[in-house]
């Protein structure tokens, strides 16, 4: 009888700490995110963040397959870092991330995922942060958005189509060795 009032205690006191669960730390799965970035796992990295991150990581790795030198590596260095507290709203999160050696600094968006939380590393984040440091240097996005178009339009296409050619003759040539 004792251990069947031990066992019912068990697995009642597990069942209702599974009920408390609220998917981790925001904090610790950010910083678990750019532990894994910094080691270039990218397979741990989306266990850390979100579905709509697949294709910004998928491009990620690409970029560092390509690129086999470890000189990236720094920038995702948690050593470098100041993680912020985790400001709550409901499913989201914010957590601002500061370079220690520039004092920049950005805020990450976390969401909660099937209960978990994880980090918003999607293409839609990526151009909201961008947009806000851009606001935040006091440039706005739409004038800089207008100028380069305005620069694609006065564009001269014969002298950009001549320095494609250049650059794809290069590119044979140094396939040859």
């Amino acid at each position: 009888m004792k251990k069947i009032i031990f066992t019912a205690l068990l697995f009642s006191s597990a069942w209702i700490m599974s009920c408390g669960n609220t998917g981790g730390d925001p904090k610790t799965n950010l910083s678990n995110f750019f532990d894994a970035l910094s080691k270039k796992d990218i397979a741990t990295a989306r266990k850390f963040a979100t579905e709509e991150s697949k294709s910004m990581l998928d491009m990620m790795e690409m970029g560092m397959n390509m690129d086999k030198s470890s000189k990236d590596n720094d920038k995702y260095d948690k050593s470098k870092m100041e993680f912020g507290d985790a400001k709550i709203d409901g499913d989201k999160a914010t957590i601002a991330v500061k370079e220690k050696g520039s004092g920049e600094t950005m805020n990450f968006t976390m969401k909660k995922e099937k209960g978990t939380w994880k980090v918003a590393f999607d293409k839609a984040s990526m151009m909201n942060m961008g947009m806000e440091k851009m606001k935040e240097k006091g440039m706005n996005p739409v004038d800089s958005l207008n100028k380069a178009m305005d620069d694609i339009k006065n564009m001269n296409t014969d002298s950009l189509k001549a320095g494609m050619e250049e650059g794809m003759k290069m590119l044979d040539s140094a396939s040859k060795y």
